[in-house]
């Protein structure tokens, strides 16, 4: 009996096994059919844009010979149409983006986004990556330094060529009150009521409540000048286009071949030496507004008077050292802005219209002028300035009018 009960209980087993494994095969079978879920569509891919490449439209109403130039990594090709509706329209500039010389571009990480412009090294550049300004003329804060005694014989030249294109931007700071230019050219003349003498307290002055004015207008790029200065207005805007207001940029063209050394008094007693380049203001200069906030704590109301006094230098060589020295920013050193230290007669005739500033001699060389004959004779123009201007803009009433060539 003990064997038939062993032998029914593994038959018992064995039916059970089974029974599972019929079981386990059945129940899929069984089961509903599952209902269809649409399953989420991939995105769409989107191509990306083609880096490395850009273009620069400027228009304007008086029409200016079409320039390019090689901008960093990319070309940028400038056009210039001609409006009829006559002159004093503002200037601006679109970006698209073009790889046309992309293959062609050099390997030297010094050359900058603007020809004749050299990059020096920690955060003077711009980032590849970084989307360019879409820039207006009425984006640029312009400041003229001049002095009453230069009103007439420097300064009425100015509002007459390239301030005439550009007077709601260009902002005069003097050292005396002209209403009767004023009110006579529409010209934006501040009296800062600083000293009239050229001493560096009185220079650092007038730098001061520039640097005041900007922060004030909330314009995106601040570039100084001096009443010696013709500044070549498409070329300055294509210039700052190709970097961002956003960015830590300070451009401008040394006057020494080396960095100048002071004494490091702000974050020293004096007992240091600090070394640092700096952009002459006999040639401007330019600032975005991003590093300009930055200079703040040292510029702003008052304080450049005080920080030029510690380091005992003039206007140009504080706002060196407060950039390059204090907030560790390399000047983008440009060949681009020009002064009378220069010997402007080297200057090719056919890259004239290409720079951004011009100047010229003063009375003990008054003919290291730019080397351009058309239009005026040099007694007519011993600055050159009406001819530029007259080449730049030939509806200008006053220009010369080219006779037509009479065919043989």
């Amino acid at each position: 009996m003990h064997i038939a009960s062993v032998g029914v209980s593994k038959f018992c087993f064995l039916f059970s096994l089974v029974f599972c494994g019929l079981l386990l095969l059945l129940i899929p079978a069984l089961q509903p059919s599952a209902r269809h879920v649409d399953l989420p569509q991939p995105r769409p891919r989107v191509r990306p844009a083609q880096a490395g490449k850009a273009s620069t439209y400027i228009s304007h109403r008086t029409g200016v010979p079409a320039a390019s130039s090689h901008v960093g990594d990319t070309d940028w090709a400038t056009g210039l149409n001609r409006s009829s509706e006559g002159q004093g329209g503002s200037i601006k500039t679109e970006i698209t983006r073009n790889d046309n010389h992309n293959s062609k571009r050099g390997t030297d990480s010094k050359i900058s986004p603007e020809k004749g412009a050299l990059h020096g090294g920690k955060g003077g550049g711009r980032s590849g990556s970084r989307s360019r300004d879409l820039l207006e003329l009425k984006d640029i804060f312009i400041a003229v330094k001049t002095t009453r005694k230069y009103h007439k014989s420097r300064l009425e030249l100015l509002i007459q060529t390239w301030v005439s294109q550009a007077k709601e931007q260009t902002y005069i700071f003097s050292d005396g009150e002209d209403k009767e230019l004023r009110m006579r050219t529409g010209a934006n003349i501040i009296n800062t009521n600083c000293s009239a003498a050229h001493t560096r307290q009185a220079l650092c002055c007038k730098m001061s409540v520039e640097y005041d004015k900007f922060i004030e207008s909330q314009k995106k790029w601040f570039c100084h000048v001096d009443d010696d200065n013709y500044v070549i207005l498409p070329s300055l805007l294509r210039l700052l286009s190709s970097y961002h207001h956003s960015q830590d940029v300070y451009l401008g063209r040394p006057s020494l071949d080396h960095p100048i050394e002071a004494a490091e008094r702000v974050k020293s007693d004096g007992s240091v030496s600090v070394k640092f380049w700096f952009a002459t203001g006999g040639a401007g200069f330019c600032i975005s507004r991003g590093l300009a906030l930055k200079m703040s704590p040292w510029a702003s109301l008052g304080n450049f008077i005080s920080t030029a006094e510690k380091i005992r230098l003039p206007d140009d060589c504080t706002i060196g050292y407060i950039i390059e020295a204090l907030l560790e920013v390399t000047l983008t050193h440009t060949h681009l802005f020009h002064s009378h230290l220069e010997n402007l007669q080297k200057l090719p005739t056919d890259t004239v219209l290409e720079q951004v500033t011009l100047s010229y001699g003063g009375f003990e060389n008054r003919r290291n002028v730019v080397s351009i004959v058309r239009g005026f004779s040099l007694a007519e123009d011993p600055t050159r300035f009406k001819t530029v201007h007259c080449l730049l803009y030939p509806d200008t009433d006053w220009c010369p009018k080219l006779k037509p060539r009479h065919k043989n």
